[in-house]
Order: structure tokens, then sequence, then C-alpha cells
């Protein structure tokens, strides 16, 4: 495959932590490409690196060496400020802990997004509207995060990483503080996403995030020591469980 195919590419993907003889490899020389349209999970158990990947991947962090791709463009060489638009532009992150503005509602947490990518109030106005009704909020489009339940602030997040139409999504443990109502609600979202050719990575533990996605990948000691394709389509027990068959 080569970059210009490929929404997300690591080369030779390395980060430490530590000195001396304390000094760990949270990843270690990984390499990766993830298609466009593709959605992979990555599985393994805590501090296996999967969350350092993610962010070495969104440009949260930099890499101790090796090389990461977004959208065909090399970022872990850009300036703080290059990285920032870079993120606004072409990559939604969704976390476990929502991290949603107290002060701001439901519509707004999902405008700020567009506003900071230079988007008129009206254009980031309607596109919050617009998202907010697809992730099925759109009557708390008012609300205070305080004011919704925890899967509801899920899918605000969802929909505010979804504001400025990235290139892809990158989740962790999106569904890690949620019941399994509020679960199957988000990975309603995730099927649809990846159904209308959405790129996803999803770091997660939870065994029905990753059977709903086309791909997954196992990690320990910051490697990737299996990788499988999967049918992606939400079939079988998680298929009736939420719906998705057909």
């Amino acid at each position: 495959m080569n970059v210009s195919s490929a929404a997300v590419r690591a080369c030779g993907l390395v980060k430490t932590h530590g000195q001396g003889q304390s000094r760990v490899r949270a990843v270690d020389e990984v390499d990766l490409e993830v298609p466009q349209g593709q959605m992979l999970a990555v599985m393994g158990p805590s501090g296996c690196g999967k969350s350092t990947l993610l962010h070495l991947l969104g440009g949260l962090e930099r890499p101790t060496d090796g090389e990461v791709w977004v959208a065909g463009r090399r970022i872990d060489p850009l300036s703080e400020r290059a990285l920032a638009r870079m993120r606004r532009r072409s990559v939604g992150f969704i976390f476990q802990a929502f991290h949603l503005v107290e002060e701001l509602s439901a519509a707004e947490n999902v405008e700020l997004p567009a506003l900071l990518a230079g988007r008129s109030r009206r254009q980031a106005r309607r596109r919050a509207s617009l998202l907010l009704e697809r992730v099925g909020l759109a009557d708390r489009a008012r609300h205070l995060p305080s004011q919704l339940s925890g899967g509801q602030r899920q899918r605000v997040a969802i929909a505010r990483a979804l504001a400025n139409d990235p290139l892809v999504v990158l989740a962790d443990e999106p569904t890690g503080n949620l019941d399994t109502t509020a679960t199957l609600d988000v990975l309603r979202i995730f099927e649809e996403l990846r159904a209308a050719g959405q790129t996803l990575v999803i770091v997660t533990h939870d065994e029905r995030v990753a059977a709903t996605a086309d791909r997954l990948i196992s990690m320990r000691d910051g490697m990737f020591v299996d990788d499988t394709r999967l049918a992606g389509t939400g079939t079988g027990w998680l298929g009736d469980l939420i719906g998705l068959e057909g």
C-alpha cells in the first residue's frame, strides 16, 4: 500500500519513557497502515502501549523514532502550530472520560472544533445540529454535560469528533465508562460510521467493540503480536444484540 492510499500510516514507530535502566519502550518498532474506510480495533492488557500508539497516530505525542503519516502527509516533524491545524482538520478524538467543556451546552461542545477551524458561527451551529440529530440527541442540544447521562455525554463526544468531517476518528476506550445500554448505543453509531466508509482506530478492552471492526490488532509490551481480519459487519451474536443484521 502506498502512502496516499492510507488514512494513517506508521513506520518503525518507537516511543520511550524514562532514562537509563528505567527506560521503557511504550511503543516498540511498530509498522501500521490503516486504509481509508477501515475500522481497526486495538486490544491488549493495560500498559501495553495501546493509548500511546493512538496518541502518536493523532499527533498528541511525538515519537522517539519512526514516522507517522496522516492523509498522505508526514506529521511527526511538524511544528506544534502545524500539528494543531492538522488535528483540527484531519483527526477526531473520542476519549473514555469524554472531555466535554462543562460550562458549554451539548450543541456548543459540538460547535467548538468547527469554530476553532475557522467556520462561521452559523456553519458550526448547523453542523452541530445535524450531528446531534445523527447521534440521537437533538432534544438534548441545550443541556449541559452535567445534565446528561454517561452514554449521552459519549454520544456528544462522538458528534464533536465528527464536527470537521475528519479523515480518521481515534477512540480511546470509548465504552469504558458506559453501561451495557449506552455501550450498545455507541456501537450502533460506530457501525453506521464504518458502513458509511469512515476510518476508525479504536483502542478497547471491550470485545463487543472489537467484534464490529474490520480488523483486530493485539498488542503486548509495545509490539503487535497478532493482526486479524474480521468480518466487520456486526453479524452473529453481536448483530442480534444491537440490531445490525440485515
